[in-house]
């Protein structure tokens, strides 16, 4: 059963799936920066009380189900994460004092869908990723048009939920300075 949360005057239930990557979509959430970037967004979404329902971030790319009260709007809320997320990746990171003025970690553009009655398939997609990207390049070396279901019963393959979600998802990203 869904938990709906509360505020004064209002009662609701709004789940995000967020997809954002780094500017031009280099790999370079790795090392250090992979293991506290998910502290940095945390503490980040505290901030406005954003809880994050699930979140992984891959070397190109970061997808998180977050839960913004409808006080907030969803693209407030991503603008906020990215830019002050940015400001201290530069900061403890990449040696940057001061003067953030110019200097972009992630790309312009966002993908976000919202979260309904298939919560749980999506939450599992995202924990499961990283296993299914590296099953899926394995797999894509011996028969690239053959994958078996991901689970059994189910018609649907990880390679075709990865393209679904990832592949439309940045199709409109211009990779413009």
């Amino acid at each position: 059963m869904r938990e709906w949360a509360r505020q004064s005057h209002v009662k609701w239930y709004c789940r995000y799936h967020v997809v954002f990557a780094p500017k031009y979509r280099k790999k370079v959430i790795y090392g250090k920066l992979r293991r506290e970037l998910g502290g940095i967004i945390r503490q980040l979404c505290q901030q406005n009380k954003i809880e994050i329902i699930e979140g992984h971030a891959m070397i190109d790319h970061v997808h998180l189900c977050l839960s913004i009260p409808p006080k907030y709007s969803v693209a407030n809320t991503i603008g906020f994460v990215k830019g002050k997320s940015a400001i201290r990746i530069h900061r403890e990171y990449l040696g940057r004092r001061r003067n953030f003025t110019g200097f972009h970690f992630w790309a312009r553009g966002y993908c976000v869908s919202t979260v309904g009655l298939d919560e749980q398939t999506i939450r599992d997609y995202i924990r499961h990723q990283e296993e299914e990207e590296k099953r899926e390049e394995q797999l894509s070396l011996l028969a690239p048009r053959v994958l078996p279901p991901v689970k059994e019963g189910s018609t649907s393959t990880g390679l075709e939920i990865h393209q679904l979600l990832t592949a439309k998802v940045f199709q409109n990203f211009k990779l413009s300075a």
